[in-house]
């Protein structure tokens, strides 16, 4: 195997924590929410929900500690999880709040708006409970998504499973999925900073490389990293494809497919979750870029965040009829 390998998936489940929410978006491109416009969704969502359905859609074990509302929006979410081989037994269900939710407009030029329901939302009620234990007392590995530094008492939950998982003989990825604007508190910034120094992989993206490690120039940065703890760096480069760095001072870069963007959202995460669920269960970092390449791109095709997530054979045919870039 190339590179540094995850702890295997026999060991137990990849496991996520954070938010899950709905996301409905405008149909026609525009400026805002500030007039009637027609929408479309809800279409289930939130990073690490993505990312673990994605997971368990390769046929890496997985599960995701998180909390929904006793309402359509959580329940269209727990259906899609369950019946996409996701472990559900840690979602809890908060009757006093609704399920978190993203309104979401594109603009003309490709950028987007957004109107969050998270920090009143039971996306962020999510609490250590007996079931979030014993999720984390069988899992083999952790996957932290940035974005749930922002949600109350996730931090907590992710500090007890570090300490469970590497405990076993497990391993951690951190994508660092956050904006340097939200680092802005001291303990923030700490936590961030605790995560880069223990993840075994690191899956960045664009300027997202250099808010984890520091610096201006890519080397600098991939350097820093190995300074650390990392043992692969993984970075995404959009529509170009991906590039994963190893310690041993590898390099393997892997071009990106053409494709029609329909909805980018959900991208990453798709990468992000095949290549995890592929390196656990056992295939080499050129396979493994292959088909976290293949899931981002086919992601983007279809409207929602989650709707184009791939099983393996899926992205096999994907890949087999889907021109590569040229570098």
């Amino acid at each position: 195997m190339t590179g540094i390998a995850l702890a295997p998936d026999a060991l137990g489940p990849t496991i996520t924590i954070g938010e899950i929410l709905v996301e409905i978006m405008a149909v026609d491109r525009g400026t805002g929410f500030l007039e009637p416009t027609a929408l479309v969704g809800p279409y289930p969502s939130g990073a690490p929900a993505i990312f673990i359905d994605q997971c368990a859609r390769i046929g890496g074990s997985a599960g995701i500690i998180a909390c929904v509302g006793d309402d359509d929006f959580g329940r269209v979410n727990v259906t899609r999880l369950r019946a996409d081989g996701a472990d559900i037994s840690a979602i809890s269900i908060n009757p006093d709040f609704p399920t978190g939710s993203a309104f979401v407009r594109y603009r003309n030029d490709g950028s987007r708006d957004f109107v969050f329901n998270i920090a009143k939302s039971a996306a962020a009620k999510i609490d250590l409970t007996s079931a979030a234990r014993a999720l984390i007392d069988r899992s083999g590995h952790l996957h932290v998504m940035g974005t749930a530094l922002a949600i109350p008492g996730a931090a907590e939950i992710i500090e007890h499973a570090v300490t469970v998982i590497k405990g076993r003989g497990g391993s951690i990825s951190f994508d660092p999925n956050v904006r340097k604007e939200l680092l802005g508190d001291t303990e923030t910034r700490t936590r961030f900073a605790g995560l880069v120094d223990i993840a075994d992989l690191i899956l960045p993206s664009g300027e997202e490389l250099f808010v984890a490690a520091g610096g201006e120039d890519e080397g600098e940065a991939i350097r820093a990293l190995f300074g650390r703890n990392a043992g692969e760096v993984a970075l995404k480069r959009g529509a170009d494809g991906s590039t994963v760095f190893t310690r041993e001072g590898q390099r393997i870069d892997c071009p990106g497919f053409v494709v029609e963007e329909i909805d980018p959202t959900g991208a990453g995460d798709c990468f992000g979750g095949a290549y995890v669920a592929c390196r656990r269960l056992g295939m080499p970092i050129e396979q493994a870029l292959i088909y976290a390449n293949a899931a981002g791109a086919r992601n983007v095709t279809v409207m929602g965040p989650m709707e184009g997530a791939g099983t393996l054979a899926e992205l096999d045919a994907f890949i087999a009829v889907t021109p590569g870039r040229r570098s």
